[in-house]
C-alpha cells in the first residue's frame, strides 16, 4: 500500500486547510493510503541544543511518519503574507535529519483571499525545495476563496476545485511509485468530497 502523509498548517480545529486533506483521503482509491497528521501542535520549538541522540518523543514520531511514507501533502493557508509559525517550526525539526530529501511532495495553499494565499504557497515551496523535496511537477494548487468552497461538514462544494485536488493526488501518486488505482477525475465531485 502506498502511504501518502498530509500536513496541514493550521492548528484551527475547523480549519479548511485540514478539510481539503481529509477530503483528499476520501479521494484516495484502496491501495492509497492518505493519514493527516494530527499533532503539528505538539511539536515543541525548534532548539539546536535539543536535535541530538534524545529529541523529544513527538519530534522522532514526526520524523518517523515522513521517513516511512512514500509521498507528503502539504496544506497551508498564509498568515501575514507567510507560512504559520508552527509548520515552520515543524520543518525546521526535519533541516538535520532530512527526511524531506527527495521525497514526492505535493503542495496546496487554501486561503479566503482571492490569490489561494500565493505568498505562503511561495514560501513554502521555497522551504521545502532548500530542504531537498521533490516539488512534484503539477502537483501545486492554489485554492483562492475557500470558505465558498466548502461546506459546514468540510465538503468541496466546487466541482473545478474537487477535480483539481484529484489531479494532483494522481500527479503525487505516479511521483511516489504509485502502481495502484488512480483516482478517476469525473468521480472528484464535490458529492464525493
Amino acid at each position: 500500500m502506498l502511504k501518502i502523509l498530509a500536513i496541514s498548517g493550521s492548528l484551527r480545529e475547523r480549519s479548511s486547510n485540514t478539510a481539503i486533506l481529509r477530503a483528499a483521503a476520501t479521494l484516495a482509491p484502496p491501495d492509497i493510503s492518505i493519514s493527516v497528521y494530527e499533532t503539528l501542535g505538539e511539536l515543541p520549538h525548534f532548539n539546536p541544543d535539543l536535535d541530538n541522540e534524545t529529541v523529544p518523543a513527538s519530534v522522532k514520531e514526526w520524523r518517523s511518519l515522513l521517513k516511512e511514507s512514500d509521498g507528503v501533502i502539504v496544506c497551508t493557508p498564509e498568515y501575514a503574507y507567510g507560512i504559520p509559525g508552527v509548520l515552520k517550526n515543524a520543518l525546521d525539526w526535519i533541516v538535520s535529519s532530512g527526511e524531506f530529501i527527495n521525497k514526492p511532495t505535493a503542495i496546496i495553499s487554501a486561503s479566503p483571499s482571492p490569490d489561494g494565499g500565493a505568498h505562503a504557497h511561495a514560501a513554502l515551496i521555497q522551504t521545502l525545495a532548500v530542504m531537498m523535496a521533490t516539488i512534484v511537477e503539477g502537483a501545486t494548487l492554489l485554492i483562492p476563496a475557500v470558505s465558498a468552497k466548502l461546506n459546514d461538514q468540510g465538503e468541496f462544494t466546487d466541482r473545478a476545485t474537487a477535480q483539481a485536488l484529484g489531479a494532483l493526488l494522481n500527479r503525487l501518486i505516479k511521483a511516489s511509485n504509485g502502481v495502484g488505482a488512480l483516482i478517476a477525475l469525473d468521480t472528484a465531485s464535490p458529492s464525493h468530497g
